[in-house]
């Protein structure tokens, strides 16, 4: 079972984070900078009173290590596995990726010299690599059966916890459309590539000359963002892998491949609204949150992890954001017209070469209790 890479769209609520990014400060001039120095920092926080989860009393004393080479929850896991220590007596070792740093390189590095950690916090394709010769069987685990659709399967097996459900698409701010519009705004309303058009031009006449926020990354226009020519071929990760086979074995000219030329006409629409289109190298992903935060524009062309910048430029979790898809065509039937891309963006790997039973029994506890407890 390949992980799944199309999710049916959410037409309203909250884009949720499961990552939190930090802000850079730089400006260039596109809104007003949200930043407070009067303001407080707020914390939720965790309700430990409620914890029904059974713990494995023989497995207290034991230290295990977590690499995570996803630094924008470095601090969540930390607090996280502190309140696991709490609870299980087991202390965890949350140990970051230098940024910068390769993960696989690092993880390869650790095994070379004997000391890898415990469970490793990888991309997909490292874990593909890694697990047969030197990962732990989980295809027991009792998250499995609630992991569908997002587990990553090798020759049968799983050797990996889905983390960080992360997608993408066209952010929208619910609200900045309901008052140019002068209306309530159904996000299913829009369909295709056309209606889409049509929402924009609607928007321009109603005052917003630039309804799109469009940042500058690299990261977001190109690694980001061009994967849809392969995820949209039939919907899965299998199919994506397919085209991209028959593109490298020349089967299918890439030239002419439907999917590059819808994307593209897709983004020629992103970019002739674009709040930065008169200096496009200088639209700082910072301020395109500012901007549709305070209602210069209504979309950006983003991923849920981009939340936390939205929040920062002064949204609450109160307000109505959802997702658009990424339009390729104005066929309703089109699966990609219906639905955002989203899959698990890291992966958890456990040592099954060096860590001992005690130490691969508490990494497995770990895991379900993630899942299955109240406080996890």
């Amino acid at each position: 079972m390949g992980k799944r890479i199309m999710k049916k769209v959410i037409s309203s609520g909250l884009v949720l984070a499961l990552a939190v990014t930090m802000l850079t400060g730089c400006r260039f001039g596109f809104a007003s900078d949200p930043d407070d120095p009067n303001e407080e920092t707020k914390e939720v926080p965790i309700d430990t009173s409620v914890d029904t989860f059974e713990y494995d009393t023989s497995l207290s004393g034991t230290s295990i290590t977590l690499l995570n080479s996803k630094a924008e929850i470095q601090v969540a896991l930390e607090k996280m596995s502190a309140e696991y220590e709490k609870k299980s007596g087991v202390h965890v070792e949350v140990m970051p990726v230098t940024d910068g740093d390769s993960p696989y390189t690092k993880v390869v590095s650790l095994y070379n010299s004997g000391t890898p950690p415990t469970a490793s916090i990888l991309d997909t394709t490292d874990v593909i690599a890694l697990a047969e010769e030197k990962a732990a069987d989980l295809t027991e685990e009792p998250w499995v059966a609630e992991a569908e659709g997002y587990l990553t399967e090798i020759n049968g097996k799983i050797y990996s916890f889905p983390l960080c459900i992360e997608g993408r698409g066209i952010i929208y701010n619910k609200a900045v459309i309901e008052k140019a519009l002068g209306e309530s705004f159904d996000p299913a309303s829009v369909t295709t590539q056309s209606e889409f058009v049509e929402l924009l031009d609607r928007l321009v006449d109603a005052g917003i000359k630039k309804p799109v926020s469009m940042a500058k990354e690299d990261w977001s226009l190109g690694a980001h963002q061009l994967q849809y020519i392969y995820e949209t071929y039939e919907g899965t990760s299998e199919g994506a892998q397919e085209i991209i086979e028959d593109i490298k074995a020349g089967k299918v000219d890439l030239s002419s491949y439907d999917r590059l030329s819808q994307f593209l006409d897709t983004f020629d629409i992103l970019k002739k609204y674009n709040v930065a289109k008169g200096d496009p190298l200088g639209a700082d992903y910072d301020e395109m949150a500012i901007d549709l935060a305070d209602g210069k524009t209504a979309f950006w062309f983003n991923g849920n992890w981009a939340w936390p910048n939205i929040s920062e430029a002064g949204a609450s979790e109160e307000d109505a954001y959802g997702f658009l898809p990424y339009f390729l065509n104005d066929d309703k039937s089109d699966f990609a017209n219906q639905k955002i891309q989203a899959s698990p963006s890291k992966q958890i790997m456990l040592d099954g070469q060096i860590a001992t039973e005690k130490e691969q029994a508490a990494a497995k506890e770990f895991l379900s209790w993630i899942v299955f407890s109240e406080i996890g």
